[in-house]
């Protein structure tokens, strides 16, 4: 971490702001006698989710493919999936709250996500629109981290510079990628890890 204290913040989406229930996508496979876990490791195979999220691809046409995966008849493939879908998570009401502090103290704040088409649906839909200063989606700009174009131009929408824009992510592999360029990341683990992230941006608690 940069010794002095961080100007500005990015913060990744899912698995950090936004949380997924497990139970969801449980209940699905069970319904449709699917093997646990099948849905997720099908979607998050890379040969489809990376087009999704480098903007190649539609949200619809994505889970179109994972449907086309799936051990299942096609009409019973396609509902099991748009069952699952219906779920859009919910906010980590902890994040958020830090997320707001960290604005409140004058410091700018960009959402940095891997994401598809329908991120801003979603961030109204979890009335997150409003929260951050920038939105730096993968899909609209047809990369994702963790490519280092990503944090340039993730760095150049809030107008801070690379050693003084503190990023936070639940993945190993984008933490990595921030650090190679210069920016100061913490990997997140959950709320516990707030009062250091307080200190790297000199808010106090």
């Amino acid at each position: 971490m940069h010794r002095q204290p961080a100007r500005a913040m990015l913060i990744d989406l899912d698995g950090v702001l936004r949380r997924w229930d497990p139970e969801v996508p449980a209940t699905v496979e069970r319904t449709y006698g699917l093997e646990p876990g099948t849905l997720l490791a099908t979607a998050m195979a890379w040969e489809l989710l990376r087009p999704a999220v480098a903007g190649e691809i539609t949200d619809a046409e994505w889970m179109y493919l994972v449907a086309s995966r799936l051990p299942l008849p096609e009409a019973e493939a396609k509902a099991a999936v748009t069952e699952w879908q219906r779920h859009r998570g919910t906010v980590d009401p902890e994040a958020l709250a830090f997320v707001r502090e960290v604005r409140a103290a004058g410091l700018p704040v960009g959402l940095a996500t891997n994401a598809t088409d329908v991120l801003r649906g979603d961030l109204d839909l979890l009335a997150l629109t409003d929260e951050f200063d920038v939105i730096v989606s993968s899909w609209e700009m047809k990369i994702h981290k963790p490519a280092p174009e990503y944090f340039e131009r993730g760095c150049a929408a809030l107008g801070v510079e690379a050693p003084w824009v503190l990023f936070v992510d639940d993945d190993d592999r984008a933490v990595r990628g921030a650090r190679a360029q210069k920016l100061p990341a913490f990997r997140w683990s959950g709320p516990g890890d707030l009062p250091y992230l307080r200190k790297a941006l000199a808010i106090a608690a």
